[in-house]
This record gives C-alpha cells, structure tokens and sequence, in this order.
C-alpha cells in the first residue's frame, strides 16, 4: 500500500513546498510603500469617480442564469446530435421528452413574467391595484 502512495505524498509535498516558496518570496522581495493614492483605484491614467457598487436591477441576473441554464442544455442537446446514429429512436424520444420540458419550462417563465423587462402596465397592474386598496 505505501509502495503505490509514495507519489502522490511525493507530489503533495513539492506542491505545498512550492507554493510555501512563492508566497514567502513575494512576501520578502515585494515592495512596501505607503503613497497618498496607494489604495486608489487607477485605470487607464483615469481616475475613478463615484463607487464601483452599482445596484443592478436582478433582471440582469436572472437572465445571466436563463443563460447559463438553456446555454448548458443545448450542449446536452449537440452531444446527441453527435451520438445519433447509436441512440437509434429510444434516443430520439428521450431527446424529444428532453425539449419538451425545455419548452415546458421556457413557456412556464414565460407566463410568470421572468422575461419582461419592462414595467407591468395595463390590466394586469390595474388588478393588483385594486386588490391592494
């Protein structure tokens, strides 16, 4: 047992040995200063104006995660594009089951207003007005 762990406790070793060095080096070789504008953030000779904290509507990262989501489907999808011969028509029909939930699910926010951007207007908005007052 300890002939086949020698590498790994080996390589585990020079790894943190290395990474040890690094820091103490950069620790012991880096520069100390304290200017005025040391902490100041500088970008292409502009200085910074007001905060980098923006509030962002959560639209945008609701979005971002729509994205990210159908994004990583579609990958699912082209990996069965490629294995089609082999899937054979069990293959189709679970990738047609597959894009159905998809759509199911596109369809779903859709309906719950996940995708609009725009401010609630008309009927809709009129009718929570009057349950409210």
């Amino acid at each position: 047992m300890t002939t086949q762990l020698w590498p790994l406790v080996v390589y585990g070793t020079a790894v943190i040995v290395l990474v040890a060095a690094m820091i103490g080096l950069s620790y012991a070789l880096g520069e100390r200063h304290k200017a005025r504008g040391r902490n100041e953030p500088y970008e292409s000779g502009i200085e910074s104006t007001g905060t980098a904290r923006l509030r962002l509507s959560a639209n945008f990262y609701l979005v971002a995660m729509f994205f990210v989501i159908f994004d990583l489907e579609a990958v699912f999808i082209v990996a069965w594009a490629i294995g089609l011969m082999e899937l054979g028509w069990a293959g189709y029909i679970e990738i047609a089951i597959f894009i159905g939930v998809l759509l199911a699910s596109l369809v779903y926010l859709w309906r719950l207003g996940a995708l609009d951007w725009a401010p609630q207007t008309g009927r809709r908005r009129e009718r929570v007005t009057e349950d409210t007052a």
